[in-house]
């Protein structure tokens, strides 16, 4: 048995969240050794990321353990999701795990300590490969469109890349924003904020896998129109899947975890074939072992991101990913 599986009953024994802040507590004092390890490397925008394997938005979202998380082998980190202002997120508890599902179901709602400070954390961290940072809007802002052009122009300024998040299920009405003519309107806006004394920041885009399949064509036409520089599918779903066991199961809020295999596949394809070559799509969702992330590379996807899996297969799974590829 692995460290890490003698370690994950204590782990298990404690609430999801106190254990997710132990956790990034521990990466923030144990920091980055070495450089990550060169597996099939990927550029996407100009930015050459050293191996495809990634860390989704949610893990680390206020950059307090950039070096450490680097240091699992991750070819890039994803920061966020930052909010212009502080906010405190949905009331607790509000994580949950399902353990009989290999699965998570979280109700945060954007939970950040404002982009300014993180991004003073950022401004310090040791890079051993790829930053992403990830932008929301604030729950109770009036403008939403401005929410998310002030975090891609202030995050523009120390990212390689930056990733509109308009894909999280526990900020209402947000979702409503993967429609055109919003998304459109929202994409034109933090397409002037990204462009940094000449320079043109790469802008992702981060959509729902719950979108159907007009929704996915339409998202990809605006994101292509609108020069956004590759597609993020997806985020956690707001659907149940008949099999889950889990008493945890009926919470309110995004699933994510083994469970979502089967739709980030389907949706993975779906954006492939919108996108017609036209735009690099990172897969995300239920990436769980060395198998499924070369199956999602084989698939088409540029790069793949990985999160919840880290619950259950622990910190390894990154290098036993990069082995196999």
């Amino acid at each position: 048995m692995s460290a890490y599986g003698l370690l994950r009953p204590a782990l298990f024994a404690i609430d999801p969240e106190r254990a997710h802040r132990l956790t990034i507590r521990a990466l923030t004092i144990a920091g980055g050794m070495g450089a990550v390890p060169r597996v099939r490397p990927v550029t996407i925008a100009g930015i050459e990321f050293p191996n495809p394997v990634g860390l989704a938005a949610g893990m680390d979202k206020d950059g307090e353990a950039i070096a450490g998380l680097f240091g699992l082998g991750f070819g890039a980190v994803e920061i966020g999701s930052l909010t212009p202002r502080p906010q405190s997120g949905n009331p607790k508890p509000r994580l949950f795990r399902l353990a009989e599902d290999r699965a998570v179901v979280n109700r945060m709602g954007f939970n950040n300590g404002g982009i300014d400070a993180a991004l003073e954390r950022v401004k310090k961290a040791r890079r051993a490969g790829v930053l992403g940072i990830n932008v929301g809007a604030n729950k109770d802002s009036d403008d939403r469109v401005a929410d998310y052009a002030l975090g891609v122009g202030k995050a523009a300024r120390v990212a390689d890349y930056v990733t509109i998040n308009v894909s999280s299920p526990n900020t209402p009405g947000l979702r409503d924003l993967q429609s055109r003519p919003a998304l459109d309107e929202l994409l034109a806006a933090s397409n002037v904020a990204r462009m940094v004394e000449g320079r043109r920041v790469p802008l992702f885009l981060k959509v729902a896998p719950d979108l159907d399949t007009q929704g996915f064509d339409d998202a990809v036409r605006a994101a292509i129109d609108n020069g956004i520089d590759a597609l993020i599918v997806g985020n956690t779903t707001i659907s149940r899947p008949a099999t889950l066991r889990s008493a945890q199961a009926t919470q309110t809020g995004g699933l994510s975890g083994a469970p979502l295999k089967a739709l980030a596949r389907t949706k993975l394809a779906e954006a492939l074939a919108s996108s017609g070559g036209q735009l690099p799509v990172i897969a995300v969702g239920g990436i769980d072992s060395p198998e499924e992330a070369l199956a999602r590379l084989e698939a088409g996807a540029a790069l793949v991101q990985l999160y919840s899996a880290l619950v259950y297969e622990g910190p390894g799974l990154v290098r036993r990913i990069l082995k196999r590829l």
